[in-house]
């Protein structure tokens, strides 16, 4: 893993046994952010608009006592599509880990009018990736665009979950998600957001505890392959518990309404009204699933 020296702002790498306390970023990307490549040279990074936020981060783990911190924009090379893929894999434990989350809300106004008004329109929950970072770490501190605190998760928990719908015991405990239907899981990113269609299904994975290779350029195909992955190591049918919405891509050429469709969803939206499925836990309904090179197969 590699981490960012908060006293001197340079790269470190550890082993995994070796990792030390740190604190992670969690924020919505802006042009000008700063790479892995561009970190190294002080001349090109302090000349970028991202490169304040990397400062903040750093101040803010010091006055935490931490030495080390974490952040995506230039703790992982992008250009080698190796350590991308376990660097995404492993994004969830990553936040789980970390001692501490600052959660940067760029367009959360420097006012005190009531935050329950200013959070909800916020855009960092609307972005796909900022799903884990919410549920993931223990413990999540909230800064407006001008680095000023303005509550915890714990603080904040009940708005929180007027905002997602996700349910105050996972907020709490991210233990818990491993006890939801995988629908319910889906709802929650249904309204969200990614640059790339691709990222949609990849920041998915910590949610679903399942890993696969990263494959940019497939499209819409990544969620369909994070589907099989979950119906390989879930036996939850509720993965089915989803509706398609008619619109111009379900439309025939003719203007009809077209009535195939596989078993999978095509975006996590089509789970948008299976956020309050509940799984019946009775050996009666238990099924088993099969995916084969001819498809999928239920038992």
């Amino acid at each position: 893993m590699r981490l960012i020296n908060t006293e001197t702002l340079t790269l470190s790498e550890f082993l995994e046994s070796d990792i030390p306390k740190y604190a992670i970023l969690s924020h919505t990307w802006e042009d000008q952010e700063v790479t892995f490549q561009d970190f190294p040279h002080d001349a090109i990074r302090s000349r970028k608009k991202g490169f304040a936020k990397l400062q903040k981060l750093c101040e803010l783990a010091r006055q935490d006592g931490l030495q080390y911190a974490w952040a995506d924009t230039c703790c992982i090379d992008k250009t080698s599509s190796s350590e991308l893929t376990e660097a995404i894999n492993s994004m969830f434990r990553f936040y789980l880990h970390a001692d501490v989350c600052y959660a940067w809300l760029m367009d959360l106004p420097p006012d005190n009018r009531d935050i329950h008004y200013q959070l909800p329109k916020c855009r960092w929950f609307t972005r796909g990736w900022t799903l884990q970072e919410l549920i993931a770490p223990r413990v999540l501190k909230f800064y407006d665009q001008t680095w000023t605190f303005r509550g915890t998760k714990s603080s904040l928990r009940q708005l929180i979950t007027q905002i997602t719908s996700i349910s105050s015991a996972v907020l709490k405990d991210p233990a818990r998600l491993s006890q939801l239907p995988v629908a319910q899981k889906m709802a929650w990113a249904a309204g969200r957001q990614t640059t790339r269609i691709e990222d949609m299904a990849y920041s998915l994975l910590g949610i679903f505890d399942v890993n696969m290779p990263m494959i940019y350029g497939e499209g819409s195909r990544a969620f369909l392959r994070l589907q099989e992955e979950i119906a390989k190591e879930k036996n939850d049918p509720s993965l089915f518990a989803w509706r398609t919405a008619l619109s111009s891509s379900s439309l025939s050429s003719g203007g009809q309404k077209q009535t195939h469709h596989g078993m999978f969803a095509s975006t996590p939206a089509e789970f948008g009204n299976s956020g309050s499925i509940h799984l019946i836990n009775d050996p009666m309904f238990s099924t088993e699933y099969l995916i084969s090179n001819k498809g999928l197969r239920i038992d």
